[in-house]
């Protein structure tokens, strides 16, 4: 499963995976495409990269920690929505997976509406999950809650609909609609393809486009500032400091060569360990992969927001209309489909 709307994530980004609604890697430049591996097909690949990257595995496991409260929803909003869109820290991501998601509601509550509002049923979807950003680790929230646990994303309960005469009808996620004398049942404003096949294609066009409208106040600006932190993949500091993470992990019970080779390694054991057992392996893993990141983190962190620092500067004309508009973007897109900006919480 591949991070819905494709224009700004890292090439080959680690994220987390299919079986919580997340994933380890971006097959394109600087987006999320859509495609979604099939749970038999991710388990062989899983399997074979890991037999190419990784040492054999470890006769023991790593110590798993002690047993943590699950993780938990928070509306506090950055100080700057720089911060939101422009991460440099692993903390800071928590705003821009809650943004993302926020996107995403909105494209499915507009599908929800129209379809309703054309007396079908929108498209079945799997559920909206927190997509991390292994570029930039959330160490602290690894550590804790494991390579691929976060908080549950609300579900989102359909409001009224607002019609373009102001009465309110219905129980699709509130949407302006615009009512034709022909609007019914396989007809949009009294002119639409008829068919639920083809009216739900045409509500989630319409849904796609309203998180596309949203999504332009901030992509263009996001994706040049995922760009600027590639080079930092080849950074002398920063290759210096991955090179002590396969003697780290070692000493925990894991024998990888990389951080390739050990997202390989968790990727098998999350396809191949019975669900009771899953949990616990992998906050082993993210307690492993959170210890041993630390002193590449040290030196990729003060790097990235020296890198923001320079960022915002040759940008300051686009950073201002960032800090304009997006806020205010935001909080009509949830008064008008009743959603809520939320975001993912140790």
């Amino acid at each position: 499963m591949v991070h819905p709307a494709g224009r700004h994530r890292f090439p080959a980004l680690h994220r987390d995976r299919p079986r919580t609604g997340a994933r380890w890697r971006n097959a394109s430049p600087l987006r999320r495409p859509a495609a979604a591996l099939r749970v038999t097909l991710a388990a062989v690949a899983a399997l074979v990269t890991a037999a190419c990257s990784a040492h054999p595995a470890p006769t023991t496991e790593p110590v798993p920690p002690a047993p943590v409260s699950a993780a938990r929803l928070s509306t506090a909003l950055p100080d700057d929505p720089v911060r939101m869109v422009l991460p440099a820290t692993g903390a800071e991501t928590r705003w821009t997976q809650g943004l993302d998601v926020f996107v995403r509601q909105e494209a499915r509550a507009v599908t929800a509406s129209c379809a309703h509002d054309l007396g079908t049923e929108p498209p079945t979807q799997d559920p909206v999950a927190f997509i991390r950003y292994y570029e930039l680790p959330d160490l602290d929230f690894v550590a804790r809650h494991g390579m691929s646990g976060s908080a549950a994303v609300p579900v989102v309960t359909p409001g009224p609909v607002r019609t373009d005469t102001g009465d309110r009808s219905g129980t699709g996620s509130e949407r302006l609609v615009g009512r034709g004398s022909g609007a019914g049942k396989g007809k949009r404003n009294g002119a639409g393809e008829t068919g639920d096949t083809a009216v739900v294609r045409r509500c989630v066009t319409e849904g796609t486009a309203a998180a596309t409208a949203l999504r332009d106040t901030y992509a263009a600006l996001q994706g040049q500032w995922f760009g600027t932190l590639v080079p930092l993949r080849h950074d002398p500091a920063v290759l210096r400091a991955l090179r002590t993470l396969p003697g780290c992990l070692a000493r925990r019970g894991i024998r990888v060569r990389d951080e390739n080779g050990f997202f390989a390694l968790a990727d098998a054991r999350q396809q191949t360990t019975s669900a009771d057992r899953l949990p616990t392996v992998e906050r082993a893993l993210g307690s492993a992969y959170a210890d041993c990141m630390r002193p590449v983190e040290a030196v990729r962190e003060p790097a990235r927001l020296r890198l923001r620092a320079r960022f915002l500067a040759d940008h300051a004309a686009e950073v201002r209309t960032l800090r304009a508009n997006l806020l205010p973007a935001l909080r009509r897109a949830g008064e008008e489909h009743g959603l809520r900006l939320v975001f993912p919480a140790p």
